[in-house]
């Protein structure tokens, strides 16, 4: 069933504490920061100025990085509350702590409409241990709990789930309802043909959604590091090239079962090749594209896919109506190995006939270089919350929710409505 959402929840005057997904990255210039991507803390509007509408004293929560359980002043969301700020043109005060006596009598203060960012959860090591004691702490500066923070409710951690056990009503927010359909509803029945594109360099951490979606996929396209393991699972030379030998079984097993079903399972058939690559400064000796067909030479590694492959691509991405891509098709950090993923960028936004859903930092970050976002269906904030629901896992930060009572359901607008859209973005 659906889940209880924040318009079936009387917030007026209450506090209402939001578990947001502010992790954004923030770089310091002469001591001063600056957001470099606010992505995120736009997808959280919706949900922060409905609850602001209506009367709600509003409570944010969030971490910053991996501070390791120690305060970190470059890890600190103060930055975030000023930008939050100026996007929503609403004071956004902030608490020098998210717990304790500071963080209690900033939430005290508050009046109906107000919002509140609290500091880094993981100053705590509390917050991912899922500590009880902190997760008390947490509920008493919350009179209703929302979770809003799709790309953290894989993990079990305070804020995701322990306070959520301690606080009676509870909902998610309109980004998490968009992230549950897009990834659920709309990929669990989808329009024909759905074509699912797969990089990056882990076998083993794509493996479980190639598994899952090939019951459903009419075509799995895939490229980045993990094609090479596929290869070795066919027998083919990968030179140099970044594999998983321990993987090589799943490989091979999927692509058993991709052709007992009948399911297009396609590989690259050429690649852009390097003898070397350094990661640290971000260069690769002079390269080469293979022939179609033709083997990875003995010590060259394959780094992005070719001419040949994306025209493969091309032809099953530009006819399908359901489109799912996950991950980069080359070391995409590094200019020269980034051509294919660019290119898969540029296909999935052609086709605007598709429904299309892009999650992954490096394949979000592609369209956005491209200036190809806003031709995309939906893009999933998640990273590893995503592959896991595909996996179909339960994700405990939305386990902890209730369902949606379906008489109470169809008396209540939906996300898209004008309640829940009362946004005004500004410019960057």
């Amino acid at each position: 069933m659906a889940k209880q959402t924040i318009l079936d929840v009387d917030v007026q005057g209450k506090q209402v504490l939001v578990r947001v997904d502010y992790n954004v990255p923030v770089e310091y210039v002469d001591g001063d920061p600056r957001i470099t991507d606010d992505t995120r803390i736009r997808a959280s509007l919706p949900t922060v100025q409905n609850l602001v509408k209506r009367g709600a004293r509003v409570v944010l929560m969030s971490h910053l990085g991996r501070p390791k359980g120690k305060a970190n002043p470059k890890l600190s969301l103060r930055p975030i509350a000023d930008r939050l700020s100026y996007l929503t043109q609403t004071r956004v005060s902030f608490a020098n702590d998210c717990v304790g006596a500071a963080a209690e009598n900033c939430v005290n203060s508050l009046r109906d409409g107000d919002v509140l960012l609290l500091e880094n959860l993981r100053f705590h090591p509390e917050e991912e241990k899922n500590d009880p004691s902190f997760s008390q702490q947490l509920a008493r500066l919350g009179d209703v709990y929302v979770n809003d923070a799709f790309g953290t409710a894989h993990r079990a951690h305070a804020s995701t789930e322990g306070v959520a056990h301690l606080i009676r009503e509870r909902a998610i927010g309109f980004l998490m309802e968009k992230e549950l359909h897009f990834l659920g509803e709309e990929l669990e029945n989808p329009a024909r043909p759905f074509v699912v594109i797969l990089g990056g360099a882990k076998v083993s951490d794509k493996i479980g959604v190639i598994d899952h979606l090939l019951s459903k996929a009419d075509a799995i396209l895939i490229g980045g590091a993990m094609a090479y393991t596929f290869y070795l699972a066919q027998g083919k030379p990968v030179g140099k090239s970044l594999v998983e030998p321990d993987r090589v079984e799943l490989a091979r097993k999927a692509l058993e079962k991709a052709a007992a079903q009948g399911i297009d399972l396609l590989l690259p058939v050429d690649s852009y090749v390097v003898e070397s690559i350094d990661f640290e400064n971000r260069q690769t000796s002079p390269g080469r594209y293979t022939r179609p067909g033709e083997e990875i030479p003995e010590g060259w590694r394959g780094v992005d896919i070719g001419a040949a492959t994306l025209a493969a691509m091309r032809q099953e991405i530009a006819g399908a109506r359901t489109l799912f891509w996950n991950g980069p098709m080359g070391v995409f950090e590094i200019r020269g190995c980034d051509k294919g993923t660019f290119a898969v960028a540029e296909m999935v936004a052609e086709n605007r006939d598709a429904v299309s859903i892009v999650g992954g930092g490096d394949s979000v970050k592609a369209l956005h270089q491209s200036g190809l976002a806003d031709r995309i269906t939906f893009i999933s904030t998640g990273g590893g919350a995503s592959l896991e629901f595909l996996e179909g896992k339960p994700l405990p930060g939305i386990s902890v929710i209730p369902d949606k009572v379906e008489q109470e359901a169809n008396q209540k607008a939906s996300p898209s409505s004008d309640e829940g859209s009362n946004v005004v973005l500004l410019p960057a």
